[in-house]
């Protein structure tokens, strides 16, 4: 792996500002995306890249290229930039769309100044150009956490966010190169901010140059919330009003009500979950000692440790430290003798499986640690979801994250698109 990934932009010749008309979105592919997000820095770690189903797939985003200080460079310093052409070929041999995710959490703190002004955003535009090409890439998707909105804690950030967002992809779209490539938005429950900080009430614009957002329907519960809650929650409607932080449901309404048609919207789904550290006397039902609280308290103080992918601790790009993420991939569940080989309880563990959310909680008494998670009914269950509300398809986080496929197949026989 490189300790050092800047990529040198290739001169390619200039492109007229005007016209910004995107291609007729009745000219764009519809197929159904059937995908995952591949986390590069995994490649030599756990994860290569012949462990990936290819056959199941129809879409694959490459994990991160991140924006830097310097507009013309696109940075895969944490993400093994040496293997991105190996996955390109690799894909495209087995009839896969290549993609590549620009930003992500630690990645966005620079989308704002780059996209600021006319000057900043048509040389973003030949730099995102000259990656594709330089790569052969058939889409790239923006990961912007978050536009107008403060993400890991030291982004620049504008009121003009979205609408400097949306002028920039305009101007992407009409570039010759971009304009064959698939377009995309890794995007939060709700519509991105609008000058007052509040949800766009209007995002049609955003439909016409995308090809469609991935809502990332995840993290909506974890050691940042004042109870354990679902990490990933398919609805919160049927939830009491305090448990209602947003789920798959709420933000379909969301986005549809604010212009983004439901073929346009792909879900985002968690092949993860996240710990916490809960005592017995709030773990169960006091009536029912064997029976798991829906959101019980936790010990802030004492964040368990995940998986043997979990970060244990380290400084984070704004220089702060950030201690264990408490995240359980799906495989780590089983390593750690929360669940079986076939993803059912391990002998001695205490299950709940909510059926507002359509989530599942484990708990160990013994180490008192709670996680939170998506099991193989929550994601037939997604699934089942995803072809009633006729949305485009469903993005996993991420590739690797899951166990012999069980929870890939789960969502792939309810939705029905193989």
């Amino acid at each position: 792996m490189l300790s050092t990934f800047l990529l040198p932009i290739l001169a390619l010749s200039a492109v007229s500002a005007t016209p910004l008309a995107a291609p007729s979105i009745a000219t764009r592919s519809t197929k159904p995306v059937v995908g995952a997000w591949y986390a590069g820095w995994r490649a030599e770690d756990g994860f290569p890249l012949s462990y990936v189903s290819w056959e199941k797939y129809t879409t694959l985003y490459y994990s991160f290229a991140e924006p830097t200080q310097n507009i013309s460079t696109l940075s895969l310093a944490g993400s093994d930039g040496e293997m991105l052409p190996q996955f390109v070929t690799t894909a495209h041999a087995n009839d896969v769309e290549a993609h590549i995710a620009v930003g992500g959490w630690t990645g966005s703190v620079w989308f704002s100044s780059h996209l600021s002004t006319a000057a900043n955003r048509t040389a973003f535009v030949q730099t995102v150009a000259d990656f594709a090409l330089q790569y052969n890439l058939d889409g790239v998707q923006f990961d912007w956490e978050y536009p107008n909105h403060q993400g890991i804690g030291c982004n620049t950030i504008s009121v003009n966010d979205t609408a400097n967002f949306l002028a920039f992809l305009q101007e992407l779209r009409a570039n010759p190169v971009a304009e064959r490539l698939t377009l995309s938005a890794a995007v939060t429950l709700t519509p991105f901010n609008d000058a007052t900080g509040s949800p766009s009430a209007d995002v049609s614009g955003f439909a016409k140059v995308l090809d469609y957002v991935s809502v990332m329907n995840y993290d909506v519960w974890g050691s940042w919330s004042s109870t354990v809650g679902p990490n990933a929650p398919l609805n919160d409607t049927c939830a009491a009003p305090a448990n209602q932080q947003g789920s798959a449901v709420s933000a379909v309404k969301a986005w549809t009500d604010a212009g983004m048609p439901a073929n346009q919207i792909v879900l985002g789904v968690a092949a993860y979950g996240h710990s916490f550290s809960v005592s017995p006397s709030n773990a169960f039902m006091p009536d029912a000692p064997e029976t798991l609280v829906g959101y019980p308290a936790f010990n802030a103080s004492n964040q368990p440790l995940g998986d043997a992918w979990d970060d244990t601790g380290s400084v984070d790009v704004c220089g702060v430290y950030e201690g264990p993420g408490g995240t359980y991939n799906f495989w780590g569940l089983i390593d750690d003798g929360f669940l079986t080989e076939t993803g059912a309880p391990a002998n001695g563990i205490f299950y709940r499986y909510d059926n507002c959310s359509q989530t599942t909680y484990v708990y160990n008494e013994t180490s008192q640690v709670m996680v939170s998670f998506d099991n193989i009914p929550s994601f037939a269950a997604k699934g089942e979801y995803i072809k009633d509300a006729g949305l485009r398809g469903f993005s996993m986080w991420q590739a690797g994250g899951d166990h012999n496929d069980l929870l890939l197949d789960s969502i792939i026989d309810a939705f029905g698109c193989n």
